[in-house]
């Protein structure tokens, strides 16, 4: 069957794409759906005719503190109906948002309110006292709290006011999304409310969902990943969301029995932690209809244990922040499911493989080039970053980064991160190849490689692993298990075995924090 078949029996070709502003999903689920829940939060239950009410609520808050169109406000929350109001409301206000890592401290905060300009914070009350120490250093006039456990926020004025609506259009700047966690580099996509509209409808489209799906928003909210599959999507459906501040393995199954959840949107290591945890095969989880794993590359060993343990369909998927993020899924069909690909690219989104050099000469199938992408869901540029800019975005495609293959039938397989790859006398060593290998012995838990340089020019894999608990198993064996199935060019050089690896928020290893100690 070629590439083309496989799309037109995957999903349809193009979805035709209201021009509306974002949060005009929102106002469209209260207004067909009042009374349905939208939000489920520890014991509080919010309907979308309440959920609407209170983004009008702030919204009007914003006004009242003369905070005009396109001013940025920064949201600096946990998994909380608070993000979720102060979200949409905050795009109601005709405002562009900026989204903070709660984790981030003093400095990360300073150095993203400053980049973006932003001159209002909502934040908890916990986290007010890092605000009020950077506010003099950064462009800050308001900082708007709430109580953790109070979804309303403090000094919400009563009824709305008589100010005409603010005018936004779908091309209207919508979100600066950070980025660059794995690479120290400070900078932030700029996101059009038509861009965040195009995904959500993109995704929604693909994993087949409806307004009976139930969602689990275990991802950070802060974050693009989470922000659009776990909050934007069920929105656009008028599904229900089950919040969950942090990912916890036990948490998140008895959430899925509880809550009856269909969809779980996740990261390979709350995978591996969900198989990892002794009950998992206690509970019933049988409600899930479907699983994505996206944001790092899913070890094929993980995806087959999880599907073989539960009833719900793992496929992996494909974005990046500057594509808001999603841009290709395996099909939520077993019959087409690729084990190892992230699948066929998202209607109305063209894909293709080019020249690692230049970016500019499209290879053939089965070839190994860079990942371009071009679609209604592709950011307009870097927030005030022309050069890198120009860098990513070439007559409407852009580069990913990531290194890649397409075969016969359309599916993408991703090699590796242009910038992982380890460089060993001439050769190219894709750290993925070896993880994956290291994830088939029973032993290793979560593992990343990455190269020590040796000599100008030149660099060896290094392993670092967590095993798993009650593990025993020596260095010298891992590297055996590896070493004895690749070219002696790609052997393992040396294997650290740690306690953890250095994550993000959403789970991803930071690898230059273990390229910093090799």
């Amino acid at each position: 069957m070629t590439g083309k078949k496989f799309c037109q029996k995957a999903w349809v070709k193009s979805i035709n794409y209201p021009a509306i502003p974002l949060h005009e999903l929102l106002s469209r689920a209260a207004e067909n759906y009042p009374e349905k829940t939208a939000i489920v939060y520890e014991e509080q239950e919010i309907t979308y005719a309440k959920l609407d009410y209170l983004t009008n609520q702030f919204s009007d808050l914003l006004l009242k503190l003369k905070i005009k169109k396109n001013d940025r406000i920064a949201l600096y929350l946990p998994n909380t109906p608070q993000f979720i109001i102060a979200f949409f409301g905050a795009l109601k206000a005709g405002t562009t948002l900026t989204t903070i890592n709660p984790l981030h401290r003093e400095r990360e905060v300073e150095c993203q309110l400053c980049d973006s300009g932003a001159e209002t914070i909502v934040t908890i009350e916990s986290l007010a006292p890092i605000v009020s120490k950077v506010m003099k250093k950064t462009k800050i006039k308001n900082m708007i709290t709430t109580k953790l456990t109070d979804i309303s926020f403090l000094n919400l004025p009563d009824g709305f006011s008589d100010k005409q609506p603010i005018d936004i259009q779908p091309n209207d700047l919508a979100a600066l999304q950070y980025t660059g966690g794995t690479t120290g580099t400070l900078k932030a996509a700029v996101l059009t409310h038509r861009n965040l509209v195009a995904n959500a409808i993109q995704f929604a489209t693909v994993i087949g969902g409806t307004s009976a799906d139930i969602f689990l928003a275990a991802l950070p909210l802060f974050h693009i990943y989470g922000m659009t599959t776990s909050m934007t999507v069920p929105i656009r459906l008028c599904a229900k969301m089950v919040l969950m501040p942090k990912f916890q393995p036990v948490k998140t199954c008895e959430y899925i029995q509880q809550h009856k959840v269909t969809v779980f949107c996740g990261v390979p290591t709350m995978y591996q932690l969900l198989l990892d945890n002794p009950a998992f095969a206690k509970y019933d989880l049988t409600s899930i209809r479907v699983c994505i794993s996206g944001a790092s590359a899913l070890p094929p060993q993980v995806q087959k244990c999880f599907m073989q343990f539960t009833s719900g369909f793992l496929a992996e998927g494909y974005g990046l922040t500057e594509a808001s993020p999603v841009t290709h899924c395996n099909p939520i069909d077993k019959e087409m499911l690729r084990i190892g690909s992230i699948g066929l690219p998202l209607p109305d989104t063209e894909a293709k493989i080019v020249d690692l050099e230049t970016g500019t000469s499209t290879l053939k199938t089965g070839e190994v080039g860079e990942l371009a992408i071009k679609g209604p869901q592709v950011m307009v540029g870097y927030w005030q970053k022309p050069e890198e800019t120009a860098l990513v975005l070439h007559d409407g495609w852009l580069l990913t980064g990531d290194v890649a293959r397409i075969d016969q039938d359309g599916f993408f397989y991703i090699i590796d991160r242009k910038k992982d790859i380890i460089k060993h006398k001439g050769y190219s060593i894709y750290p993925r190849e070896l993880e994956d290998i290291l994830y088939e012995h029973p032993s290793v838990k979560i593992c990343a490689v990455v190269g020590k340089p040796i000599e100008l020019g030149n660099e060896v894999p290094v392993a670092f692993i967590v095993l798993k608990d009650g593990a025993v198993v020596t260095k010298e064996e891992l590297m055996a298990f590896v070493n004895g199935k690749v070219g002696n060019y790609k052997a393992i050089y040396r294997v650290e075995l740690c306690s953890g690896l250095p994550l993000n928020a959403q789970g991803k290893v930071l690898r230059r924090i273990l390229r910093g100690i090799v």
